[in-house]
């Protein structure tokens, strides 16, 4: 969320950023709410100190009655008063949440993804001299899913990878996280149940009322519990309420978790395959800064994921996200996409958001400046580390052979026991 006083003070800042995010434009009643909350907390503080004035007047005063009952009618009017503040406070608080972060000044500027802009492309992709298989045909040839008896099982969206599929989805789990162990990271393994109030404090929701996250996320029935989305969820609650020296700043943690979404705003979408499904894993990477080193973790947590893209030998670009395709909580954001050959396009693999003081406000995160003692709100950033089974996909369909075999990428190799091939006819 953001700071009361920035509202107050650049009204037409945070407008814009209602425009061009497209959520509602709400600052004209934050405004309205505000100055009647003030006015408010004023009135019951003037009557409060008359009322404890009275209150020592009346056991020396010759008449107590009068006073007595003026002391009375004041704490009705306070009490009176006091309802009215909690209303507006609560109805001011529900708005402040509504409000979107400023998006960044270099962030294009448009209604939904169409308005994304290519940054930057890196590998070709590869032409075939034969006719490339999709995902689930290589996955069925090899025997690496069960799609109808786990459906039959689980139900629809859910999958199981079996054998050497499921030997490589581990391994480029695995040297993700190496990977980013060997980058200064705390690798932790987080829970994938938390409280639903965790999951508002990442600020991916609007307004106060808990409810809004339902269809979204699983909700655990008879508990007060929920299964999270990502491992960000639960990262960015591990410092609150906590006031953090400067000096250890950043904070870098590589987060596993498997993840739970309902995918609802997703009906018919990807219904095949293993790219949009309602359970899967996912190393995520969640950075603690000042507002300062933003900017330059930014580029950090980009290039983990450009630099995973190039150890997988994927073809890659990476885009700039538009303003009304960055969501809620965002500064900026940009996404890496890989190159699918079944579908003959580029699609994400990872996004990389800077989110500013937003989540941390929410979560109370702070730390003191070295050179004023002043206590300020930290910065929070993350990006995808690897997303799987979706990034098993364009590894699977760019390193397939004629046989339906599978090239590991050589960075694998010493994970897959040494095999080259996996896969086919060999």
């Amino acid at each position: 969320m953001l700071d009361m006083k920035f509202i107050r003070e650049n009204p037409d800042v945070v407008k814009n950023a209602c425009r061009v995010k497209n959520f509602p434009d709400v600052v004209d009643d934050i405004l309205s709410l505000d100055v009647r909350v003030r006015e408010l907390k004023t009135i019951t503080q003037t009557k409060t100190a008359e009322k404890n004035k009275l209150s020592r007047e009346i056991p020396t005063a010759t008449d107590k009655a009068p006073l007595i009952a003026k002391s009375k009618q004041i704490g009705e009017e306070i009490a009176n008063d006091l309802a009215e503040l909690d209303e507006k406070e609560a109805k001011l608080n529900d708005l402040l949440h509504r409000v979107p972060q400023i998006p960044a000044e270099s962030a294009p500027i448009g209604a939904d993804d169409s308005a994304n802009i290519e940054v930057r492309r890196v590998g070709t992709p590869r032409t075939f001299d034969f006719t490339p298989r999709a995902q689930w045909d290589l996955l069925e040839m090899n025997g690496w899913w069960c799609p109808e008896k786990i459906a039959n099982i689980c139900g629809t969206r859910v999958y199981a990878l079996a054998g050497e599929a499921a030997e490589l989805s581990l391994a480029i789990q695995t040297y993700v996280i190496q990977k980013l162990i060997s980058k200064g990271f705390k690798y932790i393994e987080c829970p994938s149940i938390s409280k639903p109030q965790t999951i508002f404090n990442a600020g991916h929701f609007m307004g106060s009322d808990l409810s809004v996250m339902n269809n979204d996320v699983f909700m655990l029935e008879g508990t007060d519990r929920c299964l999270t989305g990502t491992a960000e969820i639960v990262l960015n609650s591990m410092h609150a309420d906590e006031i953090l020296s400067e000096n250890e700043l950043p904070i870098k943690y590589a987060g596993f978790s498997p993840c739970f979404r309902k995918e609802a705003g997703a009906a018919g979408r990807d219904t095949r395959g293993i790219v949009r499904v309602h359970q899967f894993n996912k190393v995520e990477q969640y950075v603690f800064c000042t507002p300062e080193q933003s900017d330059e973790m930014h580029e950090h947590l980009l290039n983990n994921l450009c630099e995973v893209m190039a150890d997988l030998e994927l073809p890659y670009r990476v885009i700039a996200n538009s303003t009304g395709d960055m969501g809620f909580n965002k500064v900026k954001m940009n996404d890496v996409e890989a190159w699918f050959p079944s579908e003959n396009a580029y699609r994400e693999l990872g996004s990389c958001s800077s989110i500013g003081q937003f989540q941390a406000r929410r979560t109370n995160t702070r730390y003191r400046e070295n050179a004023t003692g002043e206590v300020k709100f930290v910065a929070t950033l993350n990006n995808t580390g690897i997303a799987l089974p979706r990034a098993l996909v364009p590894v699977i369909e760019n390193h397939q052979n004629a046989d339906g075999s599978v090239n590991i990428p050589k960075k694998l190799q010493p994970l897959m026991g040494g095999r080259t091939k996996i896969g086919g006819k060999h």
